[in-house]
């Protein structure tokens, strides 16, 4: 009786660990790490087999591309870079972004234009951003503008559907013409809440 609740006891463990293996043979761990600027890509078998170093590449390539994106996000990089490992064969991805904000937080490098927030941040200066919709009245911010484009101000006010943005520099520029005396002032404006790209985090 003992040797057929042993035959038995190693055929269910037979049993499993083969349905393990089965299940979890095409899985793939792919962690992602970024300080905005550098990227590596590693991943991870359950079994410790070696993964294609093609996809890797591929992803690294994805995200050289990708972590400039104003409307890049956690989500979509997660779901882009599922569909590469799956076109490799494998059925189970699961994706980590590690940056020095923390797992599954995203940043983006940026870099100034023009003087308008001058003296905090000057003409050509490389900042990283946190992509994120938590700021506060205060933080320096990089938003969308219809016209401008990329803009980078500091939040003066929020509201429950847009924010109003506003310049460090207060300076305001004169430009006298034969008929006419032009006034130009830094940018100040309100934006939607869904413009706010991140917050400026390194500058």
């Amino acid at each position: 009786m003992k040797k057929v609740l042993i035959i038995l006891a190693v055929l269910v463990i037979a049993f499993a660990g083969a349905f393990y293996y089965t299940e979890n043979a095409n899985s793939v761990d792919i962690t992602i790490k970024t300080d905005g600027v550098n990227i590596t890509v590693e991943a991870d078998t359950i079994f410790f087999q070696k993964t294609p170093p093609e996809m890797e590449q591929k992803i690294g390539e994805y995200m050289a591309d990708v972590i400039n994106d104003p409307d890049s996000t956690v989500e979509t990089i997660k779901a882009n870079v599922t569909e590469i490992a799956k076109s490799y064969g494998y059925s189970k991805v699961d994706v980590t972004i590690e940056s020095q904000f923390g797992v599954d937080q995203l940043p983006m490098p940026a870099v100034v234009s023009g003087d308008s927030m001058y003296p905090t941040l000057r003409d050509g200066q490389e900042l990283i951003v946190l992509k994120t919709d938590d700021y506060k009245v205060g933080d320096i911010v990089i938003a969308k503008h219809p016209e401008y484009g990329l803009i980078v101000k500091r939040v003066g006010k929020i509201e429950p559907t847009r924010v109003y943005l506003m310049s460090d520099n207060k300076k305001v520029e004169r430009i006298y013409t034969p008929t006419s005396v032009i006034v130009r002032t830094p940018l100040n404006t309100w934006v939607p809440k869904s413009a706010i790209v991140g917050v400026v985090k390194k500058y």
